[in-house]
């Protein structure tokens, strides 16, 4: 099929961009943004993107990660649904200039009032005289915005048919993306011809020096990504402003506030816990903790005994780490707290406490960080006292 935007035997051979290459650029381009919405947010001026284009043609992945990182409360997205009766009865643009920014807004149409000049024309969802009367007040219109200072901007995501069939099938099975193939996509593709027609035309009358059309070259989605949002901050005189510093002050103690006991709450279930194992659980604090703290104080790692043998220092009696007895497997628990001054632990299999956690190759005693795991159940919130959260 030939058409005005060519077969993809007639598309530019475009190299694939690497991975990585367009990750770091991406990167560096959303921060970039970030700096713009700041200048414009703060000058008060007043920004509207329209992204227009073909199903399928890469709009929506451009306009997710051109605003993914800014500022949701002054920037907008735009994505309009089919009109009311009751809109149907308005001036064409009205329902579109309420969605126009106020100073200090970015908005971004994800199609726009262009909808008259494609997919209604080519349905048959206006009559011929909206139609031509659309294509008069537009350049009128749009002439009215940038008299009021909002800086227009105008992109055409173009893409091939060979390409825009692909990625409908590739929709259909993709369960997570099947939302976004409606029949009047798939309509598109036994329409090709007539597309390219009233695109043609409506860039033959809205395509002016003072609100022009860049046409987006969209086969490959990672490269017209990057190209757009580089061209619309080429196309923005924003300046790096220095955000002002903020200070954070120092949390003062608490002094008259009790918190409610914490059963006393609703709290979502720990789904994620259960995606868990009892040893990642145990890897992590390890991780986290006594090997990070070993390496720190420069201890060295303790011996690991032989497989079915006990530990022979231990069991010599010889002094441990700190100075004092050192216990063995065959050492009385009661007479080695009493030389060393301290509280004997029961004994799991004559008290029927069961057992805080398991020895330890070194010292052969329980660890502390198992008897602490142990000494707080879990499935029990604590209640009362204060906590930093909320």
């Amino acid at each position: 099929m030939t058409g005005p935007e060519g077969t993809e035997a007639d598309r530019i051979r475009m190299r694939k961009l690497p991975k990585e290459r367009y990750e770091a650029e991406l990167a560096h381009l959303q921060a970039e943004l970030v700096t713009m919405q700041a200048w414009v947010q703060q000058t008060g001026n007043r920004l509207v993107v329209i992204c227009e284009g073909r199903d399928a043609a890469g709009k929506g992945s451009a306009i997710k990660r051109m605003t993914e990182y800014l500022n949701p409360r002054w920037v907008r997205i735009a994505a309009l649904p089919s009109p009311s009766d009751r809109q149907k009865t308005q001036w064409y643009f009205q329902r579109y200039v309420e969605h126009l920014p106020a100073a200090g807004e970015i908005v971004v149409f994800d199609r726009s009032w262009y909808n008259r000049a494609g997919v209604e024309r080519v349905m048959g969802f206006c009559t011929d005289v909206e139609y031509e009367r659309f294509l008069r007040q537009v350049p009128v219109f749009e002439q009215m915005l940038i008299d009021d200072g909002i800086m227009l901007r105008k992109y055409w995501f173009s893409v091939s048919d060979v390409e825009q069939e692909r990625r409908f099938r590739s929709r259909r099975d993709d369960p997570m993306r099947r939302w976004k193939l409606s029949p009047m996509d798939v309509e598109s593709i036994t329409r090709w011809e007539d597309y390219s027609r009233a695109k043609d035309r409506m860039f033959a009358h809205t395509d002016l020096p003072s609100s022009p059309w860049f046409v987006v070259e969209s086969e490959d989605k990672k490269r017209s990504r990057i190209n757009v949002i580089r061209h619309l901050l080429d196309s923005v005189p924003y300046l790096h402003l220095q955000p002002p510093t903020v200070e954070i002050p120092t949390r003062p103690e608490a002094r008259d506030y009790l918190r409610p006991p914490r059963n006393s709450q609703r709290y979502v279930p720990d789904y994620a816990d259960t995606l868990l194992d009892h040893n990642d659980t145990d890897k992590s604090k390890t991780k986290g903790k006594g090997k990070g703290k070993e390496a720190k104080d420069g201890d060295a790692k303790p011996a690991k005994p032989d497989k079915g043998e006990g530990n022979t220092k231990g069991d010599t009696g010889k002094a441990g780490k700190d100075g004092g007895p050192q216990a063995g497997p065959d050492v009385d628990p009661t007479a080695l707290a009493a030389q060393s001054g301290g509280t004997p632990e029961p004994d799991p299999a004559t008290s029927g406490t069961p057992a805080t956690g398991r020895r330890s190759a070194s010292h052969g005693t329980t660890t502390k960080r198992a008897a602490r795991k142990t000494a707080v159940p879990r499935a029990t919130p604590a209640s009362g006292g204060n906590s930093g959260r909320s």
